[in-house]
């Protein structure tokens, strides 16, 4: 096992340990270039959450697929798995299931975010809350950017209770992260696929905006979306995962090295962490096994995400 296969943290006495992911498992001290192409990475697709609200999210995880989750909960401890891993920042997707919540969530967001040196905060809206209030007041707190999962919050992308909250991440020259893709289990919602992802960007053709697990299951479209506007980006977030075929049932491999490359401008890393029902490392193996370029692993596992954030490298390497 190499030590790009191995997420144990510095050597320190404090150091937490997870269960899932104790310090010494699985290291080699041999050198192995796979780790390089990886680090730093950017984390583009996380969930650090209020611990209550990710137990709630995990129990309908475990009713609707039978996911079991190796992971810890705790903020802390969470950041020192991705730490570990190579992870540079990350950025924390919060999202209402509810009117009426989203305010409270953001606040619990953007104060992790001030005690932590890599979560980059984004903000939620419920399409039935005082949405430009909410927005405004999270973007001037210090939100990067926005997340929207419509079939959770039964919106979609361009819904016109949101468009206040559109208006606004243009205004501000904010990122939108939706979850807009039918996995892994919406295929029948009439808030989520391409169809509905092309009314979003007839509307709002200058917004930067990224769909989710790269799309799927409609991942030609979203391509072709990426292809045609400067602006549509996707992540790799379990749909590139090495157990994505038993996850959500989707074959990584059916996406073509040659396509990752010509997109890599356009596709960012991202992991659902830590509500995946595998170990981090899985998330990052089978992009980092395949025979891509070092240019297109460099673009997706950062490069792009410094693009959609609009951050500097400077300001997220270095931080160990």
């Amino acid at each position: 096992m190499s030590p790009e296969d191995d997420d144990s943290p510095p050597e320190r006495a404090d150091a937490p340990l997870d269960g899932a992911e104790p310090p010494t498992e699985d290291a080699d001290p041999s050198s192995d270039d796979r780790s390089v192409p990886f680090r730093p990475a950017i984390d583009v697709h996380t969930h650090v959450l209020p611990e209550r609200l990710l137990a709630a999210i995990r129990r309908s995880l475990r009713r609707e697929a039978g996911w079991e989750f190796p992971l810890p909960t705790a903020p802390v401890e969470i950041e020192d798995v991705l730490r570990a891993a190579g992870v540079a920042a990350f950025v924390a997707l919060p999202y209402a299931h509810e009117p009426g919540i989203a305010r409270e969530l953001n606040g619990w967001v953007l104060e992790r975010a001030a005690s932590s040196d890599r979560l980059l905060p984004f903000a939620t809206v419920h399409p039935d809350d005082d949405v430009a209030t909410v927005v405004r007041d999270a973007f001037d707190a210090g939100a990067r950017g926005l997340k929207i999962h419509c079939p959770v919050q039964e919106c979609r992308p361009a819904d016109p209770r949101l468009e206040d909250a559109l208006e606004a991440a243009a205004e501000r020259d904010r990122p939108i992260t939706y979850h807009g893709g039918t996995a892994p289990m919406f295929e029948d919602s009439p808030y989520v696929g391409a169809d509905a992802f092309a009314e979003l960007l007839d509307s709002y053709p200058e917004l930067r905006v990224c769909c989710a697990h790269m799309g799927t299951y409609e991942v030609d479209r979203f391509f072709a979306f990426a292809r045609e506007y400067d602006g549509v980006y996707l992540d790799t977030t379990v749909a590139m995962a090495r157990a994505a075929p038993e996850t959500i049932g989707f074959d990584p491999s059916s996406i073509a090295d040659e396509t990752l490359a010509a997109l890599s401008e356009s596709i960012m890393y991202g992991s659902d962490a830590p509500n995946i029902p595998y170990r981090y490392r899985e998330e990052r193996v089978e992009l980092l096994e395949r025979d891509l370029p070092r240019e297109t692993l460099r673009d997706i596992f950062f490069r792009t995400a410094l693009e959609y954030l609009d951050l500097e490298a400077e300001a997220v390497v270095g931080r160990d």
